[in-house]
């Protein structure tokens, strides 16, 4: 595709460091989903070995980026590449192989104490290794520099452009407003705040079912597309025409499972839809965690936790679920949008979801700018989630150690959820204010909805910077009154 014979030769050598990507991400999908236990330590040397050999096939690109940055007369695509491998070659050139490789071998283990830390409820057992990688992320922020805020750099790596002013506006208008609508719609009692249907117990082979009838709704691709089992849901995108996605089974309250596997599918039409002439370069993933996170919010509550989907789902779940046949749609609707505090992120409603990224943004904030140590995580946790949520966590698996992120180094990952709420409302107001949500839900025209949002975001891949892709769809970047204007629409009026 592209013109210019500096990034012919870019895009040509590119290819060895797209391989090494490639090899990783099966490895990393193979860690979380069937590697025993004891293969940590050997699977942390091979990650930390071909993360190093990545990066030195990357900065071997950096005189021919420096050539394509002084050419002239770039389109859109060719502008794109030589963006996004500058940001990767300043991350590489800052940090040195040896801090890649220790990076690799840490999270790898750690992310395997973290799964008994979380299932023990013990911080302890995993707080030396998170010792250890915020000492590395600290350092990693130093290397990259910043301005006022070493987490600065860390938020940047996720969401290009990010800042913790950027965050501070967003958080510092949600929370209170949020708050204050938990309140109202609490008060009117037309969502509930539990439901039958959430002690039901169901057959993990009956919800497997169920789920695949959630997939085929979706119209994933069979020869492209996987889902498997792990902890904690994930998407990985493996290659242009292989993405992988897992879900969980825990035996009860079925809408967990059915919307983690929704949610994650939501990425994976991202990941799918993006142009196959961007695959095997810089730009063939999605533009940023944000907008990536914008899909599967879109898919799992605009799509999944509306009526249209309920009518959609009926009969798959009818079959597949037999005490799910003594409620009608209705109250179907209500058990899939229950409202109240609760302790799990990836459990807590739509309307609650942003005071749970709120806690961590803060807390990650604060530990990385030195002002609480990595002991202090738990009791800084439980006292913000308290003032947030109005509840507190009674032990470590409710509170700090829920999330996986941290194992994995992910600092700066948490604020990017919000972000996707408040592009996948951008994309509600777009859509006539989900008017035309309503009208593919009511034909089934799931087609539709995927067209739309591969003409306008996915096809770009990498392309434009997310607030540059936001500007071209919308007109407008990160706003969210047009979340709280979703949430006012949906639980109000």
């Amino acid at each position: 595709m592209a013109r210019n014979p500096v990034i012919q030769e870019i895009l040509k050598r590119y290819t060895q460091v797209w391989a090494l990507g490639h090899s990783m991400a099966v490895l990393g999908w193979d860690t979380e989903t069937h590697m025993p236990e004891r293969g940590a330590r050997p699977r942390g040397i091979a990650s930390g070995q071909l993360a190093m050999l990545s990066q030195k096939a990357t900065t071997d690109l950096d005189g021919l980026v420096r050539k394509a940055e002084k050419a002239k007369d770039l389109d859109d695509m060719e502008k794109g590449v030589v963006r996004v491998l500058r940001r990767s070659l300043d991350y590489y050139l800052k940090i040195p192989p040896e801090l890649v490789d220790e990076l690799q071998r840490v999270t790898t283990e750690a992310t395997v104490v973290w799964r008994q830390a979380r299932k023990n409820s013990d911080f302890k057992l995993f707080r030396p290794h998170l010792e250890k990688i915020v000492a590395l992320e600290r350092t990693v922020a130093d290397r990259l520099g910043y301005e006022k805020h070493p987490y600065n750099a860390l938020l940047d790596l996720f969401e290009e452009g990010f800042t913790v002013r950027d965050a501070d506006a967003v958080y510092s208008k949600l929370v209170p407003a949020s708050k204050k609508l938990l309140t109202k719609v609490t008060e009117a009692g037309i969502y509930p705040s539990k439901h039958p249907l959430e002690l039901a117990r169901y057959d993990t082979d009956a919800m497997l079912s169920v789920n695949e009838g959630a997939i085929q709704l979706l119209r994933m691709p069979a020869d492209r597309f996987r889902m498997d089992v792990s902890t904690h849901p994930f998407t990985t995108q493996i290659a242009h025409d292989d993405v992988r996605i897992t879900t969980r089974y825990e035996g009860k309250d079925f809408k967990a499972s059915l919307f983690g596997t929704v949610h994650e599918s939501g990425h994976a039409i991202y990941g799918l839809g993006i142009s196959e002439g961007l695959a095997y370069t810089p730009l063939g993933d999605g533009a940023s965690y944000g907008i990536h996170e914008s899909q599967s919010r879109f898919w799992e509550n605009v799509v999944g936790r509306s009526r249209g989907f309920v009518r959609l789902l009926r009969p798959v779940l009818s079959k597949n679920l037999q005490f799910v046949k003594k409620y009608n749609d209705e109250q179907l609707y209500l058990y899939f949008n229950t409202v109240r505090k609760s302790y799990i992120r990836v459990e807590a409603d739509e309307l609650t979801y942003n005071l749970h990224t709120a806690v961590r943004y803060d807390v990650e904030k604060k530990v990385i700018g030195g002002e609480v140590k990595v002991s202090e995580i738990p009791s800084l946790w439980n006292d913000t989630f308290d003032d947030y949520l109005g509840i507190r966590p009674r032990n470590d698996a409710e509170g700090a150690l829920q999330d996986v992120h941290w194992s994995g180094g992910s600092f700066g990952y948490f604020a990017t959820y919000t972000l996707g709420n408040i592009v996948a409302a951008m994309i509600w107001h777009k859509m006539k204010d989900g008017a035309f949500v309503q009208d593919a839900l009511q034909e089934g025209d799931i087609v539709g909805l995927k067209s739309w949002l591969g003409k306008k975001i996915h096809r770009f891949g990498m392309t434009y910077s997310p607030k540059a892709l936001q500007q071209k769809v919308f007109g407008e970047a990160y706003a969210p009154q047009r979340l709280l204007t979703y949430f006012e629409r949906k639980y109000l009026d």
